[in-house]
């Protein structure tokens, strides 16, 4: 790849030191009251470390890809968003360009913050052309899937794309777009980025059961085919450990106590255990859960065929 379009300045590109970076300060680049505007020193950082000759910018937002790409000479760029800004793009249903040899996306983290008519306003909106209006997590991880794919497809041979995405706690919940999302190409490098000025890091919390997420994942992702294209597809399943064989017998009597209030009666035992994958195995199960509750300390007799667990 020719480098000829891009001055290098000088300082100390983070991504050569290794895989967790920090960038306290965000640079002269973008909009600074864009809010979840990424620091511009990563783009740059990317940029000096895989010089490539046809940039794209995904989710250009704020303009802090541009302003990076503007600082370094690179000329050959192109940055979309549904942002009348940059023209309105939008990435679910209009037809990229191609000839791409590397692609920066940084896309909401769902709908913690909402850009069309918040950051930006645009006359005419259909609420599914901006996914961080997206109520449902499982329609913004579509949503999400289907733009990558279609960065995928806009990218030549050998190119990389490069996302950065952060996880979400939610009501409760823990949301990681970074886990739930496909991959389209070999994973080639997954960096930690430290995040710095989060509102969480600002706000005090009288439950301290509460951890600040304070990370960030880039991934890089490496187009090595033409025609194969390696997808990493995660499938979330709810399994009972009930139908699994490798659930020792006293895993499954301490489930069952534990299922029981901690303490029970082997007439309240055995319903529950009889229907379990182990159970169906062996015909004297019954026998079996006489004996684990002999030999195991983790379960006490109260009274004759009265079990509790002892757990310190």
């Amino acid at each position: 790849m020719s480098y000829k379009a891009i001055n290098i300045e000088t300082g100390e590109n983070q991504l050569q030191k290794g895989s967790v970076v920090s960038y306290p300060n965000r640079g002269p680049y973008g909009n600074a009251n864009w809010r979840g505007n990424c620091t511009g020193e990563i783009i740059k950082d990317l940029l000096t470390f895989y010089k490539p000759t046809k940039f794209l910018e995904c989710f250009a937002g704020g303009g802090t890809g541009y302003d990076v790409a503007k600082s370094l000479g690179i000329t050959n760029s192109v940055h979309l968003d549904l942002n009348p800004q940059f023209g309105g793009f939008n990435l679910l249903e209009d037809e990229f360009p191609t000839g791409f040899d590397f692609c920066f996306s940084h896309p909401p983290y769902w709908d913690i913050i909402k850009y069309a008519n918040n950051m930006y306003q645009i006359e005419t909106i259909d609420v599914h052309q901006d996914i961080s209006q997206t109520e449902s997590y499982e329609e913004f991880i579509k949503q999400l899937d289907k733009i990558n794919l279609k960065v995928y497809q806009s990218l030549m041979n050998g190119a990389r794309h490069a996302i950065l995405i952060g996880d979400v706690k939610k009501k409760g919940k823990y949301y990681s777009p970074f886990k739930d999302m496909q991959f389209f190409g070999d994973l080639e490098s997954h960096v930690i980025k430290v995040q710095h000025n989060t509102f969480s890091s600002r706000k005090n919390y009288t439950n301290h059961s509460f951890i600040p997420i304070a990370h960030e994942h880039l991934i890089i992702l490496k187009k090595n085919s033409v025609w194969q294209v390696p997808i990493t597809i995660v499938k979330k399943v709810n399994k009972s450990l009930k139908e699994s064989l490798l659930m020792t017998w006293r895993d499954i009597l301490q489930a069952t106590l534990q299922e029981l209030g901690g303490k029970a009666s082997l007439s309240e035992i055995y319903p529950i255990i009889e229907g379990t994958k182990k159970a169906l195995k062996n015909q004297h199960w019954k026998e079996k859960v006489r004996q684990t509750l002999q030999i195991h300390s983790n379960f006490e007799s109260v009274e004759y065929g009265v079990w509790k667990l002892s757990i310190a």
